[in-house]
């Protein structure tokens, strides 16, 4: 009895609707659709695949000149989608100044399996080379990265590495030319260099021809070490117009203090490879705008996490070259920078 009319209740509850099987077959098709949707929602809301890059820098880790180029690197990967923390994970050393540090710091990266490794130097890259035969490396300053084995050629770089130069070596030769325009009674030009790279020594190859002529007499001064950089100059200032020309190198842009100090204290006009030498009290500087290639380097390995391999991506060579002008140092040492030259200045410091 109390079935019958729950049953009845339930019947007069439903007389307006259809019957109570067509509901049923109607639920359970619902049901049926929804669990097939199940698996496309829940693909929908996964997470980001999550993809790693380590960096390694010659620079210490307060470096202003290091941080910048972090900077200019994050937002290069920014502007293409990538984030720190929701689909990118970039680990990062700093301070690696010698070939055992290089390959220290370069094995631990390797070690945390990146996907793509991004090196400031062409040591640092060789040192990722010796780590790695199959992980992806780019780097974002390199010499010569065809006379230093770094890659088979410039348009195909052949195995796991490409990137970008820092220099034609023929620019080097503008540095002297630079010197002469803001000091014309320079006839002497201490040359500070790298003899240990392939780079270093093509650099002072194409400052000696133009030394050649514009009648000025070179002397390098060939040692990273401190106390020989400071002997070498020392010895080299007591003779008469006297200048000073320093290429970027790793060891020069690390110890730039210490040199921009002596080029100060023996009163020597001296040119620079890179803006930071001008920025931190050089007189002058002229090179490749770094901060253009660490971007183009977030650009290359933006490709090589989306399937393009190192092989099929040629090495690239500077771009972008910048002439910066340090008016305070050049008051100091008592020189007019002709006018001529101020404005073709990329940027005046005051």
């Amino acid at each position: 009895m109390r079935e019958s009319c729950t049953y009845g209740s339930a019947r007069g509850a439903l007389s307006n609707e259809r019957p109570y099987r067509y509901r049923r077959r109607e639920f359970i098709t619902l049901l049926g659709g929804a669990a097939a949707a199940w698996p496309l929602a829940a693909q929908a809301q996964q997470p980001y695949q999550m993809r790693r890059v380590g960096v390694l820098l010659f620079f210490a880790e307060g470096d202003p000149a290091g941080q910048a180029a972090m900077a200019t690197f994050r937002q290069g990967l920014q502007e293409l989608g990538w984030t720190e923390g929701r689909n990118m994970t970039i680990d990062f050393r700093f301070g690696a100044a010698d070939a055992d540090a290089f390959r220290k710091d370069a094995a631990e990266l390797i070690a945390l399996r990146p996907d793509v490794v991004v090196a400031s130097s062409a040591g640092i890259a060789r040192a990722f080379q010796q780590a790695s035969g199959s992980v992806p490396i780019v780097f974002a300053t390199a010499s010569d990265p065809v006379g230093g084995g770094l890659v088979e050629s410039l348009a195909r770089p052949g195995g796991n590495t490409t990137g970008f130069s820092t220099i034609e070596y023929s620019e080097s030769g503008k540095l002297l030319e630079l010197l002469k325009q803001v000091a014309p009674s320079v006839t002497r030009t201490a040359v500070i260099r790298d003899p240990t790279t392939r780079g270093g020594t093509g650099r002072l190859g194409a400052i000696q021809a133009a030394a050649a002529s514009l009648g000025v007499e070179l002397r390098p001064i060939g040692s990273p070490d401190a106390g020989a950089i400071e002997r070498g100059v020392a010895g080299f200032a007591s003779g008469p117009n006297s200048g000073l020309v320093v290429p970027a190198a790793v060891f020069s842009l690390n110890r730039r203090g210490l040199i921009i100090k002596l080029a100060a204290d023996y009163r020597l006009p001296a040119v620079y490879g890179d803006r930071v030498f001008a920025a931190a009290g050089g007189l002058i500087s002229y090179g490749a705008v770094l901060s253009d290639s660490w971007r183009r380097a977030a650009g290359y390995v933006d490709r090589i996490l989306k399937g393009e391999k190192p092989t099929d991506l040629p090495v690239q060579a500077p771009t972008k070259y910048e002439t910066v002008i340090n008016l305070k140092t050049a008051k100091a040492l008592g020189l007019t920078i002709p006018p001529a030259l101020l404005a073709r200045a990329d940027e005046v410091i005051e």
